[in-house]
Parts: structure tokens; sequence; C-alpha cells
């Protein structure tokens, strides 16, 4: 996760996007983004090795640009799901549809994947960790992790009712092995060397449930240590070629992460003083010029500790991702579309209700990208104190391969189209961060 301050090496600049757009937010009974989704492309890494000395040498692919367009892009891809603590997850379940448009009543979703703690059922899912072999550079490797969930195991291992702590992490891919070996040409990309390799979640329909507690993290460690994750759960997907190279790389170039394969923070404490407050942000390139900044709802959903909470992310045909929490989730083999838009058409009545904000629809390439419309939010906002931290993948150095002329430029209006910028978006922007 990013800590909580971003300084850019290069500028020395403070981002403090992060701080105003969470001191204006105000509580929602659910979140939405609409006009998920842009064309443009992103950059793979074609080459990632650990070096003896703790050091590695690493490569994105230029010259094999990943191609993305469409609904819901680049969340439309392989995606796989990260758990911060203090977390109890209890159960898990990952859904397909056909089609499903917000408040449709049509067709039913699939389960694809599902984990419940109270019999230890755990299809098509695998539990691993940060937890292999550490390198400076690379940091652990992604392995399996024992029914803890935090310590390396050497086997798939389902995970058992366990709440673990601040700043601890696990993973959750599909069952699916990754087939080839690391290749550009292989089913999985490029992905490092003794990593228990997985294929994440596809399709452009898909949901993923939870049903979990987030309880206050008392403990004498916590307290004392106070991290820079100290009491902040996190629930959040990675384009899984991410944590296949390096969740955390010192090394921007052994990630796709900085070029903009995607992430999606579902439910994200950001700051201990907002610590009963969930965000949900978006890192890709889609209305932002800055994937480590992203765009952050400006709205929250309430963690209430000391209870159970149930909900999820609902990507739809109609480029609308919603965010919610709600007692009436179900986790089903099927979920109809009317029984899923009841449970947010109950949410509708609660005070706060819906949020939206509408995201800028682009076309982005290496060397121009357009604007045609801005992003735009439906609900007013609060003030509220905050200093945030960020989410998912972070690199804190990096090297670029691409010059000045061959950068992507994005260009960037208001809604209002008060503001027009026009910046370069630099594939292995150097970035440092610091709690």
């Amino acid at each position: 996760m990013i800590a909580s301050s971003l300084i850019s090496a290069a500028t020395g600049a403070s981002l403090l996007f992060f701080a105003s757009s969470a001191s204006a937010s105000s509580e929602a009974a659910f979140v939405q983004f609409e006009n998920l989704g842009y064309s443009g492309e992103y950059f793979p890494v074609g080459k990632v090795e650990a070096l003896s000395d703790g050091n590695c040498s690493c490569e994105q692919a230029m010259d094999s640009p990943i191609y993305i367009n469409g609904t819901n892009s680049p969340f439309n891809e392989e995606l796989s799901v990260h758990i911060r603590g203090p977390i109890n997850l209890q159960k898990f379940a990952f859904y397909t549809a056909e089609s499903y448009s917000f408040g449709s009543t049509d067709g039913s979703w699939t389960r694809g994947a599902y984990y419940d703690v109270s019999n230890g059922t755990a299809d098509n899912v695998t539990f691993l960790g940060n937890v292999g072999v550490e390198n400076t550079c690379l940091a652990r490797a992604l392995n399996y992790v024992t029914s803890n969930g935090t310590s390396l195991a050497s086997e798939s291992t389902v995970l058992e009712n366990v709440t673990i702590g601040s700043a601890e992490e696990f993973a959750i891919f599909s069952g699916t092995k990754c087939k080839d070996e690391s290749s550009l040409e292989g089913d999985c990309l490029v992905y490092r060397e003794g990593i228990d390799a997985y294929h994440g979640f596809y399709g452009t329909v898909k949901a993923f449930l939870f049903q979990f507690s987030a309880p206050s993290d008392t403990s004498e460690e916590g307290l004392t240590n106070k991290t820079g994750n100290y009491d902040m759960p996190a629930i959040w997907l990675l384009n899984a070629q991410i944590p296949r190279t390096s969740q955390y790389p010192l090394n921007g170039s052994c990630s796709a992460w900085n070029t903009g394969a995607g992430e999606f923070d579902i439910f994200e404490v950001m700051n201990y003083t907002q610590r009963n407050n969930f965000y949900t942000t978006i890192h890709d390139y889609q209305g932002t010029d800055s994937v480590e900044v992203g765009l952050q709802m400006f709205a929250y959903l309430d963690r209430t500790p000391d209870s159970v909470m149930k909900g999820g992310v609902i990507f739809g045909s109609d480029g609308k991702a919603t965010v919610f929490l709600s007692n009436s989730t179900t986790f089903g083999n099927t979920i109809s579309s009317s029984d899923l838009s009841s449970w947010l058409s109950e949410l509708d009545n609660v005070d706060g209700g819906e949020y939206t904000q509408t995201l800028s629809s682009i076309t982005l390439d290496m060397n121009t990208a357009t604007t045609t419309s801005g992003s735009s939010s439906s609900a007013s906002t609060s003030g509220s104190d905050s200093s945030t931290s960020g989410s998912g993948s972070s690199s804190s150095t990096s090297s670029s391969s691409t010059n000045a002329a061959s950068r992507p430029m994005f260009s960037i209006e208001s809604p209002v189209g008060l503001l027009s910028l026009a910046v370069p978006l630099i594939a292995g922007t150097v970035f440092l961060y610091e709690a």
C-alpha cells in the first residue's frame, strides 16, 4: 500500500490530491463510478529477475504494449483480490453475468469462485501472499500462505477463521495455475521465478462479494509501533500481472502498475484519523494523469468495527462500477439480477443514498490523448479533517524506457471547462513513498 506522503523524486513536490479529496467527502450508502473504461494501452513487464546481491533486473516491454478498449477496461482483464488487516474474512464470492445494467431485473449471475470459513469451502480459490524469497529490490515473492494467511506454506491451504493484523496482507487468486513458462507469449505473461503463479478472475461483467469484519486494532504491538497502515483495513483489486512480478518493487520497471495496468480499491481506510471511513479509488489513466494518485471517490462508506459487514463491487455492462455494503447480500450459486438490484434500491433510501462520479471519456496512446467529457459527480460533499495514504502497489524508484518525444500525452479538462492541461504520462516515473 502506498504510504501517507507521496513525493515526486523528479520535482520534490508533494501530491495533495488525496488530502483535498478526502477532506471534501461525505458519507454515502453506496458509491458508483459511471463510464468506466477507456481506450489506451499499458506496458507489461518484459523481464523480471531477482539478483543475488539483493538488486533486480527488470524491463517493461515498451515494444509490446497491451491495448485496452471498451467497457470497464482495464478492469475487464484478470484481477487478483487483496486484503489488508485488521480484517477477518468470512466469505468471498466471484460472479459473472452475460450482461447487467444498474437497476436491471433481467438475468442472473453465476458464481465462479467461493470461500466460506464456516465449512472450509474454497472452490476455485487460492490464497497467496508476499511471503516467499526476499529480495531488496522486488520484496518478497508471491507464494502459498498457511491457514493464518501470513506465513509461507508449501502447498495451497484454506484460510482459517483468523483476523490478520494491521498492515498484514494476503491475496486471493483463482484455482487455475499458469500453464506456460514466464514469457510475453505465455498465458500469464512474464512473472517472477519461484512464485506460485495463478490466474486471476476474468470478465467484463463481474462482481466480487465479501463478508468480513474489520475490528479496531487494539493490539499492544500496533499501539506501540503505529505503522503507516495501523488500523487501516482495505480490500482491493489489482491486474493479476502486477503481484506476479512484484507488488512493491523498488524499481518501477518491475511492474505494469505505473503504466496503467489497473488497480481498483473497493474498501480502503485512507488514514488513521478517518479510520471508520471506507474510500473507493481507481488507479489508471482515466480522468487523471497520475496513476500514483488515482481518482478517489468523493464519498465514503461506513466501516463498523463491531459488526460483520457484507458487500462488494459490481462491474456492469453499462460501464458502472458500484461499491456497496448491505446486510441483504447473499452468496448463493446464482444471484438473480432482481435480487442484486433490490439490495441497491434498499440502500437508496438510507441516509446518504447513492453517490455517483462520472469518469472522463478518453482515448490514450503513445503520442496523444483526447478527452471528450470531464469527470463530474452527482452529490454534494462536506468537509472533514484528513491526511491520507494510497493503496495497492507502489514503486519507489524506476527507470523510464521512453524519451520525451514518445511519452503519451493526456489532455485533462475540468467538468466546467475552466481548466485544461496537457501533461506527459511517463512510463516508469520515479516516485518515493514515505510513511
